[in-house]
């Protein structure tokens, strides 16, 4: 190895987790901070946990929420809500008038 370009190496760098869990292991670093480790991480402890980042979490349950507020009121004969607003408002129905059978030039021959 050349002399110079290595960083320093720490055989007892110390891992804090958020949970509070703390370990030392070899690393050029000699405090690491994390947020999740093997201690509490859903795949290694078998515990659901909703890691939430940026309140996506709480978006998609808000979303959940709305759907089936539409999709119940929907249900509901001869109303229709507006997803942005709420309100409710009485469904018209219009007649489709279909157009006028048209004649083939054999026709008007006859």
């Amino acid at each position: 190895m050349k002399d110079n370009i290595h960083p320093k190496y720490y055989d007892d760098a110390k891992i804090k987790c958020a949970c509070g869990a703390e370990f030392f292991v070899g690393s050029t670093e000699k405090e690491i901070h994390v947020e999740i480790c093997s201690m509490c991480h859903p795949f290694f402890t078998g515990k659901e946990k909703l890691i939430d980042t940026a309140g996506r979490v709480d978006k998609f349950q808000a979303r959940i929420k709305a759907a089936e507020k539409f999709k119940a009121s929907k249900e509901l004969k001869g109303s229709s809500v507006t997803p942005k607003t709420g309100d409710k408002t009485e469904i018209k129905k219009e007649k489709i008038e279909k157009p006028a059978k048209k004649l083939d030039v054999k026709d008007k021959a006859k």
